[in-house]
């Protein structure tokens, strides 16, 4: 049997790989910086090739390095979880998290049992409140957020990708005044986002219709909302493939066949910082390895 490589290399890459930062990873783990890179590729050695892209100060892990974080990354979680217990330090932790309250009620709720089994010891503060990213420096630890960028200052990593579509009432499909045509768009009311405000300008231009306006624009906070609104037929609401697919509600369904690529997705943000604390970098590995790589549609 190959010997492993030494521990202290797995962890420097391991922390590396979360903070994108040399010099983060070096403070979090108290070492200089050249002591740090030293591990890193003391490891890289041992694979045979270069798990990191490495831009100035920045670095980001190439595709080598991606799988390899994910095949070890729970493994030193669970040693680390280990090691606490084992010596009585295991308490309760807590996570102060702000999340859209769509995403949080269709996605992030259903999942949460799973996390609850593996961590009982973790706890979760949800905060559906607005301005998610700018509220990271008081009293959020870590954040998802529906943009379409995050700034680079802090760590982020895009949940998924997703389409626009319209989205309507069976009656606004197949009513007497039903519209079936974007055309039709010019005589009727549609709903936006407040986080996603550019959503029916980008759809519009890609089905090549950039002069279309509607009738009217209501702008809503709630995702939740706007999906009431078009349910009850009051309007046609521009929101994500994923919205469609995670309603319960029979009444909506998908106006036009056109969708389009889109600009805005779900990110996971927090301080870099922050992602070496135990309950962020717990909730960050999860959300990765259950919620995000979960299909949005059905098979």
């Amino acid at each position: 049997m190959r010997r492993l490589p030494p521990l202290t290399a797995i962890e420097a890459f391991v922390q590396v790989a979360r903070l994108g930062s040399m010099k983060a990873a070096a403070e979090a783990l108290a070492l200089s910086s050249p002591a740090l890179t030293r591990r890193v590729q003391a490891l890289e050695r041992y694979v045979g090739h270069t798990l990191f892209e490495r831009r100035h100060q920045a670095v980001s892990l190439n595709p080598d390095g991606e799988r390899l974080l994910g095949e070890i990354g729970p493994s030193i979680d669970a040693l680390a979880l280990a090691m606490e217990r084992a010596a009585g330090q295991s308490e309760m932790m807590r996570l102060r998290l702000a999340v859209p309250s769509l995403f949080a009620s269709q996605r992030l709720m259903p999942s949460l049992p799973t996390l609850r089994a593996k961590f009982p010891d973790l706890h979760i503060d949800i905060d559906t409140g607005a301005n998610r990213l700018a509220r990271l420096d008081d009293g959020i630890d870590a954040a998802i957020a529906i943009t379409t960028e995050v700034d680079p200052v802090l760590y982020s990593r895009r949940i998924d990708s997703n389409c626009v579509i319209a989205i309507g009432s069976r009656e606004v499909q197949e009513g007497p005044n039903a519209i079936r045509d974007p055309a039709q768009l010019a005589s009727a009311t549609i709903f936006l986002h407040r986080d996603m405000p550019e959503t029916f300008t980008y759809w519009r231009e890609a089905i090549g219709l950039p002069d279309l306006q509607p009738a009217a624009t209501d702008h809503f906070d709630s995702g939740q909302l706007i999906l009431d609104a078009a349910a009850q037929g009051l309007g046609v609401a521009f929101m994500l493939e994923s919205h469609l697919f995670g309603s319960s509600d029979d009444r909506l369904v998908r106006i036009f066949e056109q969708s389009v690529p889109s600009p805005y997705s779900y990110w996971f943000a927090c301080r870099r910082s922050s992602l070496t604390r135990r309950p962020v970098k717990i909730f960050h590995d999860w959300l990765f390895e259950t919620v995000a790589a979960r299909p949005k549609s059905p098979a």
